[in-house]
């Protein structure tokens, strides 16, 4: 079993290895773009993408849970402008960003609690919004 962590400057977080990559198959390499020229014969211009894919991760179908204390980590580590990450995802490393135009980094709690109850070991589920870089 692999384990899928995130890294930032040093610092490593472990995060659980239930994460779903939700969109792994939705993304093309390969882009292209058409056009008609003034006599109607259609113009094709194809290219390969340099980076960009969408690597969506994500805890609420399969109860990943992470806890409040690494809330706490990558929320601070998403709001680093263009800060560059490692991210290890079955035994590849991937360079991304949060991709702060999908949401980037949020966290459902699993229980509600009222404010006296909030500790940091409490449990929330993820959703991480990345882009390859």
């Amino acid at each position: 079993m692999s384990t899928i962590t995130l890294t930032y400057s040093g610092t490593t977080a472990a995060l659980s290895d239930r994460l779903q990559w939700t969109n792994e198959y939705d993304w093309s390499p390969v882009d292209q773009a058409t056009e008609y020229s003034i006599t109607g014969a259609m113009l094709v211009d194809v290219g390969v993408k340099q980076a960009g894919q969408s690597i969506t991760l994500d805890g609420n179908a399969t109860k990943a849970w992470i806890t409040r204390a690494m809330c706490g980590t990558l929320q601070a580590w998403a709001a680093l402008p263009g800060a560059e990450f490692a991210l290890v995802l079955r035994g590849v490393t991937h360079q991304v960003i949060f991709d702060h135009a999908q949401g980037g980094f949020v966290a459902q709690p699993i229980w509600l609690l009222i404010d006296g109850e909030i500790t940091p070991e409490l449990f929330y589920l993820p959703t991480f919004k990345f882009l390859k870089v």
